[in-house]
This record gives C-alpha cells, sequence and structure tokens, in this order.
C-alpha cells in the first residue's frame, strides 16, 4: 500500500478517538455481564459495526470541513493531536475520491456488522443503527450540518451516551434498561467535554469560516465556564446513581477520578485562548472518560445481580 494513502487511513482511523464508542460498550457490557447475560461475540460485532461508523464519519466530516474552509484555516501552532481535524487533504494524504472511498469501505462494514447484529441477533439494534448513522452522517453533512449550527455538542453527549451505551446493552441482552440510561448520561456529558476542549484550538478556524459551534458563539472565556457546567452535571448525576439505580455501586463509584476533570477545568480557565500550546487539558478531557466508564465498569462488575 502507497505510504500516504496508509497513512490518511490510519489518521481516519485515529485509535484514540474511537475510544468514545470503546466506553460506552464497556459500561454496556459490564452490565450485561452483572447481569449474567453478555455474549463477547456479539460484543466483537458490535466493535467493529462502530469503529466502521466511526472511521466513515471522520472521512467524510475531513471533506467537508476541507470544503468549508475550517481545515485550512487553522494555523500551525493550533494543532493539536486532538483538534484541527484529521487533515487528509490539506496535508496531501488522501485526495478528494480516496477520502469518500474510505468513507464508503468503512461506512460498508459498519453497515454489514449492524445488519448482522439485526439479523442474527436483535432486531431492536436496528433503530439505535438508524439513530447512531443519522446522527453521525447529521454532525458535518448535509441538509442538518449539526456541528456547523451550534448542536455538535448535544449531537455528541446523546450519540456517545444513550445511543452507544443502551445499543450496546441491546445487543448483549435483547432489552432495555433504566439504569443503563442513567449510567449512559454523565458518560455522554463527559464525551461532550472532551469535544467542547477540542474546540477551543479551532476557534478562530471555525469563526473565520462559519463553524457556529458553542465555542465560536460563546467566545472563550464563556465557554471555559460552560466547560465547568458540563462537569458540573456529570458529576451531579453521578452522585444520585444510589437513588437512580438499581444495582448496587461502590460509593461514589464514577466520581472517584473527579480530580481529573477539575484539573482540567482549572487549565482551560485559567488560560482559555492559549491553554491548548501549553498545558494538557485535552488529554485529560480524554481520561476523565475513561476513567469514568472503568470505574463504573468495575463497579458493576462486583455488584449484585439487579432484581
Amino acid at each position: 500500500m502507497d505510504r500516504k494513502l496508509a497513512e490518511g487511513i490510519w489518521r481516519l482511523a485515529d485509535p484514540k478517538i474511537s475510544i468514545t464508542s470503546a466506553a460506552g460498550m464497556l459500561i454496556a457490557f459490564a452490565y450485561a455481564f452483572a447481569e449474567g447475560i453478555y455474549s463477547w461475540l456479539w460484543l466483537a460485532v458490535t466493535a467493529v459495526s462502530l469503529f466502521g461508523f466511526e472511521v466513515a464519519k471522520n472521512a467524510w466530516g475531513d471533506v467537508v470541513d476541507y470544503d468549508s474552509g475550517t481545515d485550512l484555516a487553522v494555523k500551525d501552532e493550533d494543532r493539536t493531536a486532538f483538534s484541527g481535524g484529521k487533515r487528509v487533504l490539506v496535508d496531501d494524504l488522501l485526495s478528494r475520491t480516496q477520502t469518500w472511498a474510505v468513507a464508503a469501505v468503512f461506512g460498508g462494514i459498519g453497515v454489514i456488522a449492524g445488519l448482522a447484529i439485526v439479523i442474527l441477533r436483535e432486531p431492536l439494534a436496528l433503530w439505535f443503527g438508524i439513530a447512531g448513522a443519522a446522527l453521525a452522517w447529521s454532525y458535518h453533512g448535509p441538509p442538518l450540518k449539526l456541528s456547523y449550527r451550534g448542536f455538535g455538542e448535544l449531537t455528541v453527549a446523546i450519540s456517545y451516551g444513550p445511543v452507544v451505551v443502551l445499543g450496546a446493552y441491546v445487543v448483549q441482552t435483547g432489552r432495555l434498561s433504566g439504569d443503563v440510561l442513567w449510567l449512559s448520561i454523565p458518560l455522554g456529558l463527559l464525551i461532550a467535554a472532551f469535544l467542547w476542549v477540542n474546540e477551543f484550538p479551532d476557534h478562530d478556524a471555525d469563526k473565520a469560516s462559519g463553524k457556529r459551534n458553542l465555542i465560536v458563539r460563546l467566545g472563550k472565556e464563556n465557554a471555559a465556564k460552560g466547560l465547568a457546567l458540563i462537569y458540573a452535571a456529570s458529576f451531579a448525576v453521578t452522585a444520585f446513581f444510589p437513588f437512580l439505580l438499581s444495582v448496587d455501586l461502590y460509593p461514589l463509584c464514577g466520581l472517584i477520578s473527579v480530580g481529573v476533570p477539575l484539573l482540567a477545568v482549572f487549565i482551560v480557565l485559567r488560560s482559555p485562548e492559549e491553554f491548548h500550546r501549553t498545558r494538557p487539558a485535552q488529554p485529560l478531557a480524554l481520561l476523565a472518560f475513561v476513567l469514568y466508564s472503568i470505574e463504573i465498569a468495575i463497579g458493576l462488575m462486583v455488584a449484585r445481580t439487579p432484581v
């Protein structure tokens, strides 16, 4: 395979971003495991489907952001490992045709794996697949282009929270769960916070190209305060788990690593204009939702089976 083509596909695959889906699947599988109703095989098929759509979304998103001028406007000093787009077109790693081909191939993999789940495992999963695919396309794609209209952050919270977690749980058990829904809400907020932090370095480029996400609409200083509110909302829901859930978790499970997002908020509030150039707020925001999912999974696996 051509080196540039391989590097371009690797960028679009971006394993560290695929952690977002893995976090949701981990919580869903842990709850199913606690109930004694789980399948490693269908967990793997779910992972293949979600990964396929992740890569496809990254590919068509790169085309949209290139065409809008967003990726072209990002300054070199504002590029980070977590923001600035995949830039496969900007850096001439892939052509437009190749990028759409990657989207088609990996989207096809996602669809095939999803259909296998629906036909061979659980028909109810179809509705989660449709919702997830629609949100994945609409995040960048027309006609909604949600990330350009200030709804991208909410889309991410819903997609990687309830849609992924409940959908993965349905694949495992064939039913819905109020507990799993509650567990998915803080995760969705934490992943939205990760996106929120990643949008700061792109603020100027997004504003110049008409990408009116919430960071652009609020301005960096107000958006820094908004980040604190997102984390506070996540902590609040988690703190009420003993009253919301039918399964016993270890006390305050999900809040054990609260210092990680608090440090991220401190860094962003202290220097909203340029924290990304000198301080690790972005990896901290990534670590925050990863730790939450791990803590919840451990808590579930040692909890009693719900009645």
